[in-house]
């Protein structure tokens, strides 16, 4: 095992874990933050999606040792208070249903408008295409993705 010291939601944190170890694991096993999902394991679903660096990646598949060096944000550090402009949205347009999938959407949506912040309908759903809902909310996921670009 090896010792890493890496930087999540802006707070410094140490972890003992093999270099191999999944950042998901690390982050809900090692530092208690359980809003990032285990979907799939082989990071096809997106549930597991985190940002390193303000880029979206799969932390289900991304060993610790490939991310030790990066600003880490999960679903708990988008922001202190709940109130991003994607929180507020999802909430505006009644996203979630079983609501399982929502922090990895919500986490792709806000690395995509980082890069994108006037989308076009079609330009969302193409970056929100790997990321599955098993409830089906792809419309109202949509709406509320373009309805927080109005707002940031």
């Amino acid at each position: 095992m090896a010792v890493y010291n890496i930087k999540v939601n802006g707070k410094k944190q140490q972890v003992e874990v093999d270099e191999d170890t999944p950042l998901l694991w690390v982050l809900r096993d090692h530092l208690d933050l359980v809003g990032t999902k285990f979907g799939c394991g082989i990071a096809q679903c997106g549930a597991c999606t985190v940002h390193a660096d303000g880029n979206a990646i799969r932390s289900c598949s991304a060993p610790i040792s490939s991310v030790a060096d990066m600003e880490i944000t999960t679903i708990e550090g988008l922001s202190e208070k709940g109130d991003h402009p994607l929180q507020e949205a999802w909430i505006e347009h009644d996203v979630p249903q079983c609501g399982y999938c929502q922090a990895g959407q919500i986490m792709n949506a806000a690395s995509f408008l980082k890069k994108n912040p006037n989308p076009t309908a079609e330009e969302v759903a193409q970056a929100m295409n790997g990321n599955i809902c098993r409830c089906g909310t792809y419309t109202r996921i949509n709406k509320a993705i373009l309805t927080a670009a109005k707002k940031a």
